[in-house]
């Protein structure tokens, strides 16, 4: 559908030519010749944009803009205007209007102003489409629990979102929502309206996060062939979330707290400031007071991203939201696999409630994905359960718990010991642990351990938690182990 366009103004020779040349342009074209008219076509069909003179015979092109802005604030609305008008087009771009023209006007000059406004309309269109249906996916896709951990973040999130700018660390294991509750704050603050970008710190090579963050100019490097606006830009008057914020390097770390001091920034390669207004939150399953304490972040920078700290619980801390949200992901992905699942079994919660969730939610998540996707029937049954990698039907809590029994209390009774499960799940439990610890980091986890990168790799393949995966052209120490095959884990050097 070809867009629309409406030319107010009371020149006759000069609508009609303006109209002509638009028309052959493709465009839909409709002319008025006074601001009366002009208000009762905008009321009959609102235009895509509007080309308005400041001067008309029967009222000012200044009182026409504010009551179009005012129907239809995106309407880009393009002023044509005497010479010696133009100290009151730039006032009237201050109110709004997307740019003005001098008279007499060059209709190659209008062609491309047009089709930039048009153009510039759609991008914001699409962008608060995009938005909308975030939105609509996030208020859809939360769960909201009813275990006192998480109802305290819930407090700490609703005080925090009144102020749109107080920089915010979240802290907790993988997995356990953090950046969900980032996604909340945001929604629930003035800036809801604005970009919510994220960046994951451990998934991209530390020598590129500087330019995915703060952009670069022209020939900054090699490949820059034009100016590139980073994440910090493109989030003004937004939020920014920078996931991961650990495995920043220490120089990146010096800027980023300029950026939290003074709101401004250069670009790689730049020269001049850039000004802007972005809240920051942060998130880290790492102990960061640790990590000041061993050189390896500074601590200036921890002080200013934890003006409001907030620690997420883990999953095993809110048992009694297990069921809740076992309930409400078997529902999404029975829609999303039309299946007939609809409830899960009293069996099947105890089960559930028992086991204790070293992957948190996305562990619990993963499991109703593939368990919905490979089961049938309308109720998810404690049969259809595989934890922890072990036989169906048994649990690695009830293992854990097994062994807690037999190690600290002494209790052997006569029911035989799964001595293969316990190993099996113990040596699990730690290669998680530890991979967690160091953000999914190969050959971190691996000096964790004690063990070489090789064994480390084969024993996460042995255990289900993924293959090599070396990344092309890469040396030896930016070779990566992918995390779960249900693809939990992701970077470039790392196993998350």
């Amino acid at each position: 559908m070809p867009s629309s366009i409406l030319i107010v103004d009371d020149q006759d020779t000069l609508r009609h030519f303006l109209q002509k040349a638009l028309i052959e342009e493709g465009y839909e074209v409709r002319g008025a010749a006074t601001g009366g008219e002009g208000i009762l076509l905008f009321q009959e069909q609102a235009p895509d944009l509007v080309l308005l003179d400041l001067r008309l015979p029967d009222r000012s092109g200044m009182d026409l803009l504010g009551l179009f802005k005012e129907r239809v604030p995106e309407l880009p609305i393009v002023l044509m205007t005497a010479f010696g008008e133009v100290e009151t087009a730039v006032q009237a771009m201050k109110l709004g209007a997307y740019d003005f023209l001098t008279k007499p006007v060059n209709v190659e000059q209008v062609r491309v102003v047009v089709a930039k406004a048009l153009e510039s309309v759609r991008l914001w269109r699409e962008l608060e489409h995009h938005r909308r249906t975030e939105r609509e996916k996030f208020s859809r896709d939360f769960v909201r629990g009813i275990a006192p951990s998480i109802r305290q973040v819930y407090d700490v999130v609703e005080k925090v979102a009144v102020s749109d700018s107080t920089s915010v660390l979240i802290t907790g294991e993988s997995g356990t929502g953090k950046q969900v509750i980032a996604n909340l704050i945001h929604a629930q603050s003035p800036r809801a309206d604005r970009p919510f970008l994220e960046i994951n710190c451990a998934a991209i090579p530390r020598d590129l996060l500087e330019s995915e963050l703060f952009g670069h100019e022209r020939g900054a490097f090699t490949d820059a062939r034009s100016q590139k606006q980073g994440l910090l830009e493109l989030a003004n008057q937004g939020t920014l979330f920078l996931d991961e914020i650990g495995e920043m390097s220490l120089s990146l770390q010096v800027k980023l707290l300029k950026v939290l001091e003074s709101m401004s920034f250069r670009r790689v390669g730049g020269t001049r400031d850039v000004r802007v207004s972005v809240r920051i939150i942060s998130a880290t399953n790492q102990d960061l007071e640790k990590m000041v304490r061993d050189g390896r972040f500074r601590e200036d920078l921890y002080y200013r991203l934890m003006v409001v700290p907030i620690r997420m619980p883990a999953l095993r801390e809110r048992r009694e939201d297990i069921p809740l949200l076992a309930r409400h992901f078997v529902l999404e992905f029975a829609k999303s696999f039309h299946k007939a699942f609809r409830k899960v079994s009293p069996e099947a919660e105890r089960k559930l409630v028992e086991y204790p969730w070293p992957g948190n939610i996305r562990e619990l998540r993963n499991l109703c994905e593939r368990t919905v996707l490979l089961e049938d029937g309308d109720t998810l049954e404690a049969s259809h359960l595989r934890l922890g990698g072990g036989p169906r039907g048994q649990t690695a809590g009830t293992l854990l718990e097994r062994l807690q029994r037999l190690l600290v209390e002494g209790i052997i009774d006569s029911t035989p010991i799964p001595f293969e499960d316990l190993l099996r799940d113990i040596e699990r439990g730690l290669i998680v642990r530890a991979a967690e610890a160091t953000s999914w980091n190969q050959s971190r986890t691996a000096d964790l351990l004690g063990i070489k990168r090789d064994k480390l790799r084969y024993r996460m393949k042995l255990h289900g938690l993924g293959e090599e995966d070396l990344t092309p052209g890469a040396d030896e120490n930016s070779r990566s182990v992918a995390g779960p095959k249900d693809g939990s884990y992701t970077g470039d050097d790392s196993m998350r």
